[in-house]
């Protein structure tokens, strides 16, 4: 009887080792929870978030808040049970964040890229809605080339036979709009001054058939203004239209926020066309944690965020900072701005 005893107390034992053991075991799971939120008006360690070195910047009574997610990597059965069951947080497969062709350390160093082009749309956007818009310019004439003589480096290129040149892809399709050996009327400034040019292209020399005006081009954005952005360890494009309007904001004379707390998120592209995002259920309860008093949603966000709704958090819609924009001005004046739809 005792043998037999002692064989019961053991296998319980080892059960419970088992079990132990099991609800600790790493899952290929993550868990996504709401992260902090950031005041782009305001500061992070002590530093204003958006740094204007050079010209003159306004104050603000409200906030814009961009929001994020924590991303918990290593998660284990116990933790799985309680985020299953919070409203909170989201169980997704570690491949959606991680995928398996990619390290943790490669996703990170791809994020913190995403991040640092988010921001730099962020001010390519804002300065060219203060009226500072991006400029295509020669870098260089291509010696024999068919703009040889007629271009030279440093001319903006404004025009290709009345049509308007908004980007180097632009120029590349109104130039190649037509066949090598069409005389293309080539709109530039020079010194200040605007002028034509005559330009017949010519034909690649690799290929024999694709029209080329015979420059290398770059581009330039002249503005009063030194811009920086000093945010660290937070990753990926998603905070894009929310520093677009925190740029906008301390530029400008007027208060975008009217006083109230602002959230959003939405990548941005240089055309201030707004993208959708990862972990919007998250972000909008990060938002109401923070005292928003108004969420912007990207409009292809708008059904997932419609179905992950936060009592008190009204959402407006936006697919352009225009819209963005707009929104704002509507909210700050007591109306209803657009709000999110399903479709």
């Amino acid at each position: 009887m005792r043998r037999r005893g002692v064989t019961v107390i053991l296998g319980a034992l080892l059960t419970a080792l088992l079990a132990v053991g099991v609800m600790a075991a790493p899952l290929p799971y993550v868990v996504l929870k709401p992260g902090p939120t950031v005041n782009t008006l305001g500061t992070a360690d002590g530093k204003d978030v958006i740094q204007v070195k050079k010209g003159e910047t306004s104050t603000s009574t409200g906030q814009l808040r961009l929001t994020t997610v924590n991303v918990q990597s290593q998660v284990e059965l116990v933790w799985a049970i309680g985020s299953w069951f919070s409203r909170k947080d989201a169980v997704v497969p570690r491949e959606l964040i991680y995928p398996p062709n990619q390290t943790e350390k490669q996703v990170e160093q791809e994020n913190a890229q995403e991040w640092t082009e988010s921001q730099q749309s962020a001010v390519t956007v804002a300065l060219t809605k203060l009226g500072y818009p991006v400029q295509t310019v020669v870098q260089s004439v291509t010696a024999g080339g068919a703009a040889t003589g007629l271009l030279q480096a440093n001319d903006v290129i404004t025009t290709i036979d009345g049509g308007k040149v908004t980007d180097p892809g632009k120029l590349t399709d109104l130039v190649q709009a037509k066949p090598a050996g069409t005389a293309l009327a080539v709109g530039y400034t020079r010194g200040g001054k605007a002028g034509t040019a005559t330009v017949t292209t010519k034909a690649d020399a690799k290929d024999g058939k694709t029209p080329r005006l015979g420059v290398q081009i770059t581009t330039k954005q002249p503005s009063p203004y030194d811009i920086h952005i000093d945010l660290d360890k937070i990753g990926g494009p998603s905070a894009g239209l929310m520093f677009t309007l925190g740029i906008l904001d301390k530029l400008e004379p007027a208060d975008l926020t009217g006083g109230k707390i602002i959230a959003g998120t939405g990548t941005i592209d240089d055309g201030g066309n707004v993208g959708p995002i990862g972990g919007i259920p998250q972000k909008l309860v990060g938002a109401k944690s923070a005292g928003a008093q108004i969420f912007l949603v990207p409009k292809d966000n708008c059904a997932e965020a419609l179905q992950n709704a936060v009592p008190g958090l009204p959402m407006a819609e936006v697919a352009n900072v225009d819209d963005a924009l707009t929104a704002l001005k509507t909210f700050t004046s007591g109306g209803t701005p657009k709000p999110c739809s399903a479709s």
